[in-house]
Parts: structure tokens; C-alpha cells; sequence
């Protein structure tokens, strides 16, 4: 299941969806479903678990340490 960002053009509020199967998704602010989808990066892991950089490298069980990028460290 896909992860996908969107603009909504009607009120200009910018959100991700995750997208099951044929749902169509709509603007969570103003219901809207005529939306852009914007263009975005994979997410990727690099480095190792001994990544000093890293807050939550002993914590989050993960072989491979995404630095601070990953988001582990704002739960730590």
C-alpha cells in the first residue's frame, strides 16, 4: 500500500494518503477529491546501528540505522 502526497488546488492544504486498493482519496481540511499528487523521494536507510548521530539506534531494533532521518528519534 502506497503512500502518495497531495495538494488540495481548492484550499491549498498539502497531506499524505495511504492508498488501499480503489479508494480515491480527498482533502481531510475541505473533503475535496480533485487533487494533485506531488511528486516525492523514497524513503532509504543508510549507515549502520552504530551511528553515534542516531538517538534511538539501540532502541528501535532496526539492523540498519537511518540517522536522525528516519523519525525513530523524536519518540526517544
Amino acid at each position: 500500500m502506497p503512500i502518495y502526497e497531495y495538494t488540495c488546488p481548492g484550499c491549498g492544504h498539502e497531506f499524505e494518503f495511504l492508498l488501499r486498493g480503489d479508494e480515491t482519496p480527498s482533502c481531510p481540511q475541505c473533503g475535496k477529491t480533485e487533487l494533485t499528487k506531488n511528486f516525492s523521494a523514497p524513503a532509504a536507510h543508510t549507515g549502520n546501528s552504530k551511528d553515534p548521530a542516531c538517538p534511538a539506534k539501540d532502541s528501535c531494533g532496526s539492523s540498519r540505522c537511518g540517522g536522525q532521518g528516519c523519525g525513530m528519534g523524536q519518540w526517544m
